[in-house]
């Protein structure tokens, strides 16, 4: 079983978009639809079935047209088969992903002016701008859909088969694209998972910075001891150039020389507890 966007009602690369009603129907009319390649009529070319489809809204995204982005979300499967082994590895390692639809439409009409499009032309472009609104083609009224197809280059740009990602692992994606240099467009939710995760790198950064700090004196503590003939400062800057690891090593390194030369162990542990216990033995 895998889940896979459909179409969407943002306006794809054909200037067309559906409505939102035009989805919630279409949501009823591909359940149990089957999936094919490249829109083929034949047969032997199905590869798997819808079992379920709704609706889904991100309120916080706006579309071209400025309404809520709301998509078409369907779950499919298909057999476990020795013939499917090659389609389900392609479908995990993400190479058969695009996705493109096949339904039909009672309504198209000019989202400038309303025009009939399907009785004919108006005057305006798809793609131009008039008066800040992008012309496009708006899809309504379904009355059939007929399959699903995956192609190489959808006319939907974000229909195909997607992963259910967790809201760490979203933010890790965005984190991984930032690192990459690609410009990204985050929703409110987004932004705020984002800070989250900044201010907690930020804590755990410095706590690091802490435990640096702590172990660099007790290297340069236990190095001047072992070593007396090296100046602290110089021990400090090699320090300085050591990862955490290295840094680490040394220290312990130092500590067991230093321990030799010089007992590092508290006299007041260990042993020393049942002589404690005693007020004639020990006064301030």
């Amino acid at each position: 079983m895998f889940p896979v966007v459909l179409c969407d009602n943002e306006i794809d690369r054909d200037g067309e978009r559906f409505t939102v009603p035009a989805l919630e129907k279409l949501a009823e009319l591909f359940v149990g639809k089957t999936g094919i390649f490249n829109h083929s009529g034949r047969a032997q070319d199905q590869a798997a079935r819808i079992f379920d489809c709704r609706v889904e809204r991100d309120p916080e995204r706006v579309t071209t047209a400025g309404e809520a982005y709301t998509r078409l979300k369907a779950s499919a499967y298909l057999p476990r088969t020795e013939k499917n082994d090659g389609l389900m590895a392609e479908l995990e390692s993400g190479i058969k992903k695009e996705v493109s639809v096949g339904c039909a439409v009672r309504s198209v009409t000019c989202s400038v002016c309303g025009t009939d499009l399907k009785n004919g032309a108006c005057g305006h472009e798809r793609g131009q701008s008039y008066g800040g609104a992008v012309c496009c083609a708006v899809l309504d009224e379904p009355t059939d859909a007929y399959e699903w197809s995956f192609v190489a280059v959808p006319a939907q740009r974000e229909a195909g088969v997607v992963k259910s990602y967790s809201g760490a692992e979203r933010t890790e994606n965005i984190l991984k694209t930032l690192r990459s240099g690609e410009t990204v467009t985050l929703t409110q939710r987004e932004a705020a998972r984002l800070s989250e995760k900044i201010s907690a790198l930020e804590r755990e950064a410095a706590c690091g910075r802490a435990y640096r700090a702590e172990l660099t004196k007790e290297f340069v503590r236990c190095a001047a001891l072992s070593k007396p003939g090296i100046p602290a400062e110089a021990l400090r800057r090699a320090s300085d150039g050591m990862n955490l690891d290295d840094l680490k090593c040394f220290a312990a390194a130092f500590r067991r020389d230093a321990e030799r030369l010089v007992p590092l162990t508290p006299q007041l542990s260990g042993a020393g507890r049942e002589t404690l216990a005693d007020d004639s033995a020990f006064k301030i």
